[in-house]
């Protein structure tokens, strides 16, 4: 039987980006528990932003079964609020002191083998 022009919608647990975006928010949930003050703002932005690219390619994911273009906005929010807490981590290693990788270091080339 044919999928037709639109696709069955859902799955998301399948996508490749669904289950990297688990691994960030788990990750940072750990991680801000671990270094960031409890009562500290960024803190609550961290996870919040961890959440939100999490949470919207779940309802991209849902959405694209009645309308590809809701899919594609809720992809590129997921995308903005993954940048924004690339952003935040940025933002702790400087402020630290610490260095930050580069892409191509073996460093990050082993975390990303992890994902």
């Amino acid at each position: 039987m044919s999928e037709g022009f639109i696709p069955p919608h859902g799955g998301y647990q399948n996508l490749l980006s669904y289950r990297k975006a688990e691994i960030v928010y788990d990750a940072t949930v750990f991680f801000c528990e671990r270094y960031i003050d409890r009562f500290s703002r960024t803190r609550d932005q961290m996870v919040q932003a961890a959440g939100s690219g999490k949470q919207n390619i779940i309802e991209g994911s849902m959405a694209s079964g009645t309308s590809k273009e809701s899919d594609i906005k809720l992809t590129n929010v997921a995308r903005a609020s993954l940048e924004e807490l690339l952003a935040d981590y940025r933002d702790f290693l400087r402020t630290g002191g610490l260095r930050l990788w580069d892409k191509s270091s073996k460093e990050a080339v082993f975390v990303r083998r992890l994902g």
